[in-house]
């Protein structure tokens, strides 16, 4: 019996790509390969890239430097280049790069047992297409492993609302929906290794509109759909536009159990003039009104946004305009980010504002998001939330799980095995954790 290969993957950016390195490891597999923890062992490794923030290309080109020394040592050793920096950069990483062996974009990754094939004959492969054929039908079906007790399941990939300051229209595509029995069915197949709590993932989530048996499928449709499966106890989704937060989904919160009181919902800035100017699409009023028809359904639910701070021509008043925003809403969470240009995209052809102007601001937003963030996590002492657990803590008889509301909380010995759902007590916060007590 051939020895197993080892693969070795590095993934970079968001849940997305976390949940494309698995299928691209599960693909691979079928040609003998098992996955290692270290590219030093690796006979192949892939760098799974994200073309988000900023310099992304520039920070692959560095790592694959570093990887040069594997590659002298080890003619043999395949590097491969894999995600949206691939789709974007295509046959300029080879150039670059030639020790790099094959460059595939993430609506191609289908095709990696082929190429590693023929990289492994000696060719130089490159595939960046936006191929007709859906990569999930030809992805093979998923192992039988056990699994941990939480999972990410892409249902939706692309987007069609082409703000000014993103590339995912350009790297991923036009907005796909998968059909919606095969979600199901693999959510099944999730549950029957041990997944207890599924995050739906989409680039534009809540736009999903899957082909069902009975016309096309509405996001609501599909929680309510998964929620019946026996065994699944979670069900989270990310990430949203305002635009498509509708009616039903917003019943959905407030009628739907197993859907998690937690909503991540960007909205980038809170100037009208600003939001104009990224092609939002909506208003910062109307973003408001939205988020009290969310409450409405849903009282407890705790919110969480995106920030882009120092975009072009944002002046001191659009940026207090969005200080008042994050006053309004009272964030229990949000990522806030410095605006970079990405080439290609309209924004990044206007005035720029100064870095130092930036750091000023992103520090201001980022020190009363952290105010909210502590408040919410304090007003957790002395209630009991449903914890998921996954893990062992660094003490013994510690595990740590998830929280109703995405909060990582710690308990004490005794305390129940991963995989285990519990009402706990959280008796304390930490900066960046709850302490609890099984009840």
């Amino acid at each position: 019996m051939a020895e197993a290969r080892k693969l070795y993957i590095r993934t970079y950016g968001c849940q997305m790509n976390v949940y494309d390195s698995e299928r691209m490891a599960e693909a691979l597999g079928g040609n003998g390969y098992v996955e290692v923890s270290s590219p030093e062992e690796a006979d192949m490794i892939l760098l799974n890239t994200c073309h988000i923030r900023e310099k992304a290309a520039e920070k692959v080109y560095s790592e694959l430097g570093r990887m040069r020394e594997l590659k002298l040592a080890r003619p043999d050793l395949k590097i491969g280049v894999a995600g949206c920096v691939a789709q974007a950069e295509g046959a300029e990483i080879m150039r670059r790069q030639p020790m790099v062996d094959l460059v595939v974009g993430p609506q191609s990754y289908h095709r990696l047992p082929e190429m590693e094939r023929e990289a492994g004959q000696g060719a130089k492969v490159l595939d960046t297409d936006f191929p007709e054929e859906d990569k999930f039908e030809k992805l093979e079906a998923r192992p039988k492993a056990k699994r941990g007790p939480a999972a990410f399941l892409t249902v939706q990939e692309g987007c069609d609302k082409f703000c000014a300051f993103c590339v995912v229209p350009y790297t991923r595509g036009a907005e796909v929906s998968r059909p919606a029995s095969r979600i199901l069915d693999e959510a099944r197949d999730l549950v029957d290794r041990g997944v207890r709590e599924i995050t739906l993932l989409g680039q534009n989530v809540n736009a999903y509109h899957g082909a069902g048996p009975d016309g096309d499928w509405s996001l609501a449709r599909l929680i309510r759909e998964l929620a019946r499966i026996d065994g699944l106890a979670r069900i989270r989704f990310t990430t949203s536009h305002p635009n498509d937060m509708g009616d039903d989904l917003i019943a959905a919160h407030g009628e739907c159990d197993k859907l998690m009181p937690y909503l991540h919902l960007p909205v980038q800035s809170g100037s009208d003039r600003i939001l104009k100017r990224m092609n939002r699409q909506h208003t910062a009023e109307g973003y408001l009104r939205l988020v009290e028809r969310i409450r409405a359904a849903r009282p407890d639910i705790l919110l969480s946004g995106d920030f882009i701070v120092g975009f072009p021509e944002e002046t001191e008043a659009d940026f207090q305009a969005t200080l008042d925003l994050i006053e309004a809403v009272g964030y229990g969470s949000a990522f806030s980010f410095k605006y970079s240009t990405r080439p290609g995209t309209p924004a990044a052809e206007r005035p720029q504002v100064a870095e130092a102007e930036k750091d000023e601001r992103l520090q201001r937003l980022q020190a009363l998001i952290t105010r909210q963030q502590r408040a919410a996590q304090d007003g957790m002492v002395g209630r009991e939330v449903g914890v998921l657990f996954e893990k062992p803590g660094r003490m013994p008889g510690q595990m740590i799980g998830k929280s109703d509301y995405l909060h990582s909380v710690v308990v004490d010995g005794p305390a129940p095995e991963a995989g285990t759902l519990s009402r706990v007590r959280i008796l304390a916060s930490h900066p960046n954790s709850l302490l609890g007590e099984c009840i």
